[in-house]
């Protein structure tokens, strides 16, 4: 389904890197958004498109960079780089949206951080770590849920929620730490 939109962006000339940033500012507009939703809460009902959007890029930028030999360290550094800057500014606003869970918004986000930091840190030959069961797209699926759910009004299952992700973090990190020492 990307390949096609892959193949037109590398014949105009467009680069992995123009991708890679251009999700990093789907994910601040993301942020954006649920930030004006702590306001508006109606505006948390666009959050998982601008999800979608993003991990779109993010898939692009990869298949862009190897299957039209645009490879480079820097696009690499990038694109790592910016899977975590995206992550923050994208999830830490929901600290405003969920002010009683705030603490929590933050634990997840920083156990996110160290499990993408583990999908890189556990491999010695340059290949990432993938194991699950909250990968990138899992955690960009689970808030999305949290913003719909708080656009809803149910902000009791938030902190709950929350709990759950923290957990499947967890168990991300040890599964890759365990896997790439096996």
């Amino acid at each position: 389904m990307l390949r096609p939109a892959v193949s037109r962006a590398a014949r105009v000339g467009i680069r992995p890197n123009h991708l890679t940033t251009l999700a990093i500012g789907v994910s601040a507009l993301a942020g954006g958004a649920v930030l004006a939703g702590s306001k508006t809460p109606e505006i948390l009902f666009v959050i998982p498109i601008l999800y979608v959007v993003r991990m779109a890029l993010n898939a692009m930028d990869g298949l862009l960079a190897r299957e039209h030999a645009m490879t480079s360290r820097t696009g690499a550094m990038l694109n790592e780089i910016g899977d975590v800057v995206s992550d923050a500014i994208a999830y830490l606003p929901f600290a405003v949206v969920a002010p009683d869970a705030a603490w929590l918004v933050v634990t997840v986000v920083v156990i996110g951080l160290i499990g993408e930091v583990a999908a890189l840190a556990a491999s010695d030959d340059g290949r990432r770590r993938n194991d699950g069961p909250l990968g990138k797209s899992d955690r960009a699926l689970a808030f999305g849920a949290l913003a719909v759910l708080a656009a809803a009004g149910l902000q009791s299952v938030i902190a709950p929620m929350l709990v759950v992700l923290a957990g499947l973090g967890i168990v991300t990190i040890w599964n890759r730490a365990t896997g790439a020492c096996s």
